[in-house]
């Protein structure tokens, strides 16, 4: 019997993605039934649903568990749930679907992801939506921006899963399903793990809170973010290079497994990080990294919105909890990273290191101190970095030339 804690709202995952002949059967029903175009944060959704990494949900959720969520954080039978997880069309496709039709879901290329039986249709306040989840209306908000771009009608139903996309391909040996992280973690023996959520390459204070973690747990599952961010974020396989190189050189043997999983990210703060400790329960984390700032953009949110927010929900919305770490740095007088419950210092002594930070010196070409990041990692991101600025030089070059 497993050791690690059970998956959310379940006794058992559960994947709707399809295989073998059942998969081969449904796809060919599929290509002569009308299509639903995702946007690409549906289409990650849609494989987390397939994986099990949205495990109990069984397909896109309706008006009733839309408002509970939006309002109570809460399903309509009571289990948890932080964000809606939907689907939206246009009006006219919408109104040609009858309830109970089966529809095709098609990615941005073409391909079909899976089919879903259109239950229910109705419409939503997305402004409710926005200031529920995001805590803004306010459209320079990524995730705002993403949920008042949707279609005006929500589908809901139970989906089949026909695809993983590129992940398994692209990112073979790092996207693992939550059943595979789970059989990971037994074979090594852990018992408790704790995720490290990130959308970045890890520089010196995500290594402290990994270490932090390690010192606590059995493991660290760093589990990064594959699906897309906002633009001048650092690619995925850039970060994923550049975090191997980190474990690789300065993490023990055995206390930490690299992984990415398929999201797009939301930009929803604190709602976003229930949601990602929920996730990271059905991958098997006893417990989740929550440091300053968690999943936040801009200044939207406080540096701590994301701790409190585990505080304001019943003890047992769920198994996996924060570990919540105070603003880390690195202190010239400690000479080591420090927190603000482990150093006696003042501010003048104290250099706080956030990926922002990093990338700007790292865009503009400048020196980045040795307190910031490790130089191995530091030669993956120069090489990124250096690669476009040759990449606009050529812009240039070739723009120059048309114009002549």
């Amino acid at each position: 019997m497993s050791q690690l804690v059970k998956p959310h709202g379940s006794e058992t995952l559960k994947t709707l993605l399809l295989d073998g002949a059942e998969r081969e059967q449904a796809l060919a029903s599929a290509r002569d039934l009308p299509q639903i175009r995702l946007s690409s944060r549906e289409r990650g959704d849609l494989i987390m649903l397939g994986i099990g990494g949205f495990t109990p949900l069984d397909g896109f959720m309706g008006k009733a568990d839309w408002q509970g969520v939006c309002d109570n954080m809460a399903l309509t039978d009571g289990v948890f749930w932080p964000i809606p997880i939907t689907l939206s069309t246009d009006a006219a496709t919408a109104d040609g679907l009858a309830e109970g039709a089966e529809v095709a879901l098609v990615d941005a290329e073409g391909e079909i992801m899976g089919s879903m039986v259109v239950n229910e249709k109705y419409t939503i306040d997305k402004a409710h939506e926005c200031q529920q989840v995001f805590k803004t209306t306010d459209e320079e908000h990524p995730g705002v921006k993403m949920v008042m771009a949707q279609g005006d009608v929500n589908l809901a139903g139970p989906v089949k899963v026909f695809s993983q996309g590129e992940f398994p391909e692209k990112y073979a040996g790092i996207y693992l399903t939550p059943a595979e992280t789970r059989a990971m973690f037994e074979e090594r023996g852990w018992k408790t793990v704790a995720a490290f959520q990130t959308r970045n390459p890890m520089h010196r204070s995500h290594e402290h809170l990994a270490k932090i973690a390690i010192e606590i747990c059995d493991g660290v599952l760093v589990h990064s973010l594959l699906g897309n961010l906002k633009p001048g974020d650092i690619p995925a396989e850039v970060r994923q290079k550049a975090i191997k190189t980190l474990i690789d050189n300065y993490f023990v043997d055995n206390t930490v497994v690299q992984s990415g999983y398929p999201l797009d990210m939301r930009y929803a703060g604190p709602r976003e990080a229930l949601l990602h400790a929920l996730f990271r329960q059905n991958y098997g984390c006893s417990h989740l990294i929550v440091g300053r700032d968690h999943a936040g953009v801009g200044d939207y949110y406080g540096p701590f919105d994301a701790h409190h927010i585990f505080d304001e929900i019943a003890d047992d919305a769920l198994i996996t909890q924060p570990l919540k770490i105070d603003w880390t740095f690195w202190c010239d007088k400690c000479g080591t990273m420090a927190s603000m419950r482990t150093c006696p210092h003042t501010a003048d002594d104290r250099v706080l290191v956030s990926g922002t930070k990093l990338r700007k010196l790292l865009s503009e070409g400048g020196d980045v101190p040795d307190n910031f990041s490790r130089p191995e990692v530091l030669a993956v991101l120069r090489e990124y970095y250096e690669g476009l600025q040759d990449h606009e030089k050529v812009k240039v070059e070739l723009k120059g030339h048309s114009a002549r």
